[in-house]
C-alpha cells in the first residue's frame, strides 16, 4: 500500500511566512468518486489531518485546494475540506459553462475563489466552456485554473488572450511535445503574461517533464525563463498528495521536489512573490503582512 510521507527533514529552501501552496487536492471520507473521473487516491485517503501534518513539515501557511477529476462537477468534498480547513483555505471548484447563479453564490459562502478547466483526459470541464466560465469567473472576481496540453498553446493564444478574468497556466504548462525557452510555446506564455491577467504555475513538474528527476532539466530550462521574464506571475503548488502516484515507487520526494522546483526562481524576493504576493493577488487572498501587523 502508497503511505505519504508528512514528516522528516525540512527543506533547505525556507519558504517565507503567508507562503501558499496554490495546487493540491484533499479528500475527506463518506464522498465516491463520479463516473468519468480517474478514481480516488490509492492508500489512505489524503485528508485534512495529513496535510496539516505535510504543511507543518514544508512550512506552508496558507492552501487553495483544487477539485479532484475524481469527484468530477461534484464539489461537495470540496466544500467539506475547506470547513475543515478554515480560514487559511480557499477553493478552485469544477462546474459546468451553464452553471446558475445559485449554485455559485453557494460555492463563493464556501471560500471558492475559483474555477478550474482541465482539458485532459479524466478532467471534469474542457476548454469548450472556456468563454462561458470566464464570464463567470470575471463578473464574479474569481480567477481561473486552466490546464491542456500546452504543445497547443498557438492554437487556444488568441481565445486566451481575449479572457477577462485573472487566470494561471497550470502545471509548467504541461508541454508534452517538450519546449524550450527560445520556442513559439514559450513565447507565447510570455505574450499573454504581458496582458496583465495570466500566471504560470510551478506544480507537478513530473507530470510533463521527459528528462525526469532529481533535476527536470527540459522544465527547469523554460521555467527558469518565465519566471526570470515575469517574477511578479509566478505561482506554486505541492501538488500533493501526487495523485498519479500508484505505487511507493512513483511517489516523489516532497523535500527534493520543493528544494528542486524553487531553485528555478532567481532570489528571494522572488521567492516571496511566488509563494504571497502573487497568490494573493491571482486568488483574492488576504494580504498577510498586514493581517499579522
Amino acid at each position: 500500500m502508497l503511505v505519504r510521507p508528512l514528516s522528516g527533514d525540512a527543506p533547505k529552501t525556507k519558504l517565507p511566512k503567508g507562503a501558499v501552496d496554490s495546487q493540491m487536492h484533499m479528500y475527506l471520507p463518506g464522498f465516491p468518486s463520479q463516473p468519468g473521473g480517474p478514481g480516488l487516491p490509492v492508500g489512505t485517503l489524503p485528508d485534512a489531518e495529513q496535510y496539516r501534518q505535510f504543511m507543518a513539515w514544508l512550512g506552508i501557511d496558507r492552501v487553495v485546494i483544487t477539485q479532484g477529476n475524481a469527484h468530477q462537477r461534484d464539489n461537495t468534498n470540496l466544500v467539506a475540506c475547506l470547513k475543515e480547513m478554515g480560514d487559511v483555505a480557499r477553493g478552485v471548484a469544477a462546474v459546468a459553462g451553464d452553471v446558475s447563479d445559485g449554485e455559485l453564490d453557494q460555492l463563493a459562502e464556501a471560500g471558492i475563489v475559483g474555477l478550474r478547466i482541465m482539458d485532459l483526459p479524466g478532467g471534469a470541464v474542457d476548454l469548450s466552456a472556456l468563454e462561458a466560465l470566464d464570464a463567470k469567473a470575471a463578473a464574479r472576481g474569481w480567477m481561473l485554473a486552466v490546464q491542456f496540453d500546452g504543445s497547443n498553446i498557438l492554437e487556444h493564444e488568441p481565445r486566451l488572450a481575449k479572457l477577462k478574468s485573472r487566470w494561471v497556466f497550470d502545471h509548467h504548462g504541461k508541454f508534452f511535445s517538450g519546449a524550450t525557452p527560445e520556442g513559439p510555446e514559450i513565447a507565447a506564455v510570455k505574450r499573454l503574461m504581458d496582458i496583465g491577467r495570466c500566471w504560470f504555475k510551478f506544480a507537478g513538474v513530473y507530470e510533463s517533464s521527459k528528462s525526469g528527476a532529481p533535476d527536470y532539466a527540459d522544465v527547469a530550462a523554460f521555467s527558469r525563463d518565465i519566471a526570470a521574464y515575469a517574477p511578479e506571475r509566478i505561482v506554486w503548488g505541492s501538488n500533493w498528495p501526487h495523485n498519479l502516484a500508484r505505487e511507493q515507487k512513483d511517489y516523489p520526494d516532497d523535500v527534493a521536489l520543493t528544494d528542486t522546483v524553487l531553485s528555478w526562481l532567481a532570489d528571494e524576493e522572488a521567492l516571496e512573490l511566488a509563494l504571497v504576493k502573487n497568490p494573493e493577488q491571482l486568488f483574492g487572498l488576504p494580504d498577510w503582512s498586514a493581517s499579522t501587523k
